[in-house]
Formats: C-alpha cells, structure tokens, sequence
C-alpha cells in the first residue's frame, strides 16, 4: 500500500509539474529533470510548456478568425463564418452591456480574452497521459499542457489588465484625478491614510482576483483529471468507475472552462469601464 501511494504521489507531482528550461546550479542553462530542480532555478526560468502552448494556441486563434474573415460572404454564410459571427455578436453584446464609454479597443481585447483563454481552458480535455507520454517518449522529463493551470499565465493576463486599468485611468482622469481617487475617496480629505489603504487594496485586488480565480479553477479541475486517471491502474472495477467518471467530469468540465473564459472577460470589461468612469 506505501508503494502505490508513493507511485500516486509521484505520478501527481509529474503531472503537475512544468518543463522548466533555466539555469542549473553549477551554472549551466538547460531543462530541469526534477521538481527541485526547476524549483532552484528560481524566478527567471522559462516554462517552456506554458509558452509553448500558449502562443501555438494563440496562433490557432489568429489564424483561424483571418481565414473566415478574408472568407466571409456577403450572401448566405457557412457553417464556420456563422459560428465565428456569432461569438464576436455574444462578445460585442457582453461589452455593450457592461462598457458605457467609448473605447474601440475594448471588444477585440474581450474577444482575444475569451477565445484565448477557453482554447488554454479547453486542453485540460486532452486525456491526461497522451501529450505528456508522447513527451516522455521524446526524452522530456515534464509536459503540462493546460496553461492557464500555471500562474505564472494566469497571472501574466491579469497584470496586462492591470496596466491597461491603470493607464486609461490616468488618460481618462489626469494623473492628479488618478491619485485624487486613491487618497480622497470614500472618506474626504481627513480620512487620506484610509482612503489610501482602502482604494490600493481594492485597486490591488482587480489583477490578483483575476489571476487567482482562473489559476485556481484550471488547477482543480486538472486534478481531478488526474485523481480519477489512478484509478485505471487499481483493477477493473476501478477501471471502469474512472471510466465513468471521467466522461461525467469531462462533460461537466465543458461548462467550467466556457465561465472561466467569460468572467475573466467579463471583469476586464467592467475593470476597464471603471476606469473611464470619473468616480469608483
């Protein structure tokens, strides 16, 4: 019983753990063959399946629009020009509805948004040992093909939200209105230290609840996968439970990864309306 444990335990920290290419101790730059040592590479180490995925899957998306897009009839339109009108009508609907100024920028960005993170999102359906053995089979140590289970993305996006908040708020407001909402609001001039207090953590909150919420969900839901996974190696019975339940996750999963994509979208919106807006 140890040893199957001590192989679980294993087989979950391999699946969890990123291709990390950085430097090693002695001072060289490769990939790391164990957990620690991707973790003793420290802060600038690449993971190279994160940025791997992520732009092919990225490149996908581009590729894709731009060909229905030079494809587009005016007439009677295909299967794929309809399906492509029809998210940016629900994206371009979704900003109608939550964005009150006027900024073009702001629905290609809810749309590259969505559909890039439910690409990332939509991987975690790849049944678990595929990608991952075919990598083994290459001679790399690790492959996690789920990007938006590293925070390392998830938090990249959400510090790009960030900035973008920041800069149409000074652009919209000057940068004294900027700082005027952080140290006047909501207490007046008196109350600065905690209207500062206040307002940096509320301010602070917007990329950390973006980065967290979309981190958290992918990382759960990616291990769940691998949870049920073990359980093929248990005997049949076992076998066929996992089979079971991995076909209900996986349906279920569908819809995690479609609201995890639309509220990521849904608060750049708001967060960017809120920056255009002369009051929180």
């Amino acid at each position: 019983m140890s040893a199957e444990a001590h192989t679980s335990t294993e087989y979950i920290k391999h699946h969890l753990q990123n291709l990390t290419y950085g430097q090693h101790a002695d001072g060289s730059w490769g990939i790391a063959q164990t957990a620690q040592e991707a973790k003793d590479m420290g802060f600038m180490a690449i993971n190279l399946d994160t940025m791997g995925f992520s732009i092919l899957l990225g490149a996908f998306f581009l590729f894709f629009f731009h060909k229905v897009a030079k494809s587009a009839a005016t007439g009677v339109p295909g299967g794929l020009q309809n399906f492509v009108e029809w998210i940016v009508e629900f994206v371009d609907s979704s900003v109608k509805g939550s964005f009150t100024a006027r900024n073009p920028m702001v629905a290609p960005l809810a749309l590259t948004i969505f559909i890039w993170i439910f690409l990332m999102n939509l991987m975690d359906l790849v049944p678990i040992d595929w990608i991952p053995g075919l990598a083994s089979a290459m001679g790399l140590p690790f492959m996690k093909i789920v990007a938006s289970t590293d925070p390392n993305a998830t938090f990249g996006m959400s510090l790009t939200v960030f900035a973008l908040v920041i800069y149409y708020s000074i652009k919209m407001k000057g940068l004294g209105g900027f700082v005027g909402e952080l140290t006047l609001q909501p207490f007046g001039k008196w109350g600065m230290p905690a209207n500062l207090l206040l307002e940096g953590v509320n301010l602070i909150a917007k990329p950390v609840s973006l980065a967290l919420r979309l981190f958290g969900n992918m990382y759960a839901g990616e291990m769940i996968f691998i949870l049920i996974a073990i359980m093929f190696s248990g005997g049949a019975v076992l076998a066929l439970t996992g089979g079971v339940l991995q076909w209900a996750w996986a349906v279920f999963h569908i819809l995690i990864i479609t609201l995890q994509a639309f509220i990521f979208m849904t608060l750049t919106i708001v967060y960017l309306d809120m920056a255009h807006q002369e009051h929180h």
